[in-house]
């Protein structure tokens, strides 16, 4: 089980990945517990912020397909895998085994 950091998910989506993600521990900014993998909205955060505060950590961003600059953005960051939110929901889980077990 891994600790999933959610950084600008709203509790609707929140929802949607604890039912695609039910063997992992997702977590908000407030835990103590250290993250495996941070899952980030592009559209809410500052990419550059979020590739910042986790340098050693994989992160997974979404954004809303037109969302091109956001999308762009993040990759420029550095984030690690960089999807629309349709394919998150569709590849949740396959998503978040690969980028734990790459840094592991």
């Amino acid at each position: 089980m891994a600790t999933v950091l959610l950084v600008g998910v709203d509790l609707f989506f929140r929802g949607k990945l604890e039912a695609l993600l039910p063997g992992h521990h997702l977590v908000t900014s407030d835990s103590v517990d250290p993250p495996d993998l941070v899952i980030a909205d592009i559209a809410r955060v500052e990419p550059d912020e979020v590739a910042d505060a986790f340098p050693t950590v994989p992160i997974l961003g979404f954004a809303n397909h037109a969302d091109t600059h956001g999308l762009r953005r993040a990759h420029e960051a550095g984030f690690d895998q960089v999807i629309v939110k349709a394919a998150l929901h569709e590849r949740a889980p396959q998503l978040v085994d690969e980028l734990i077990a790459s840094n592991a």
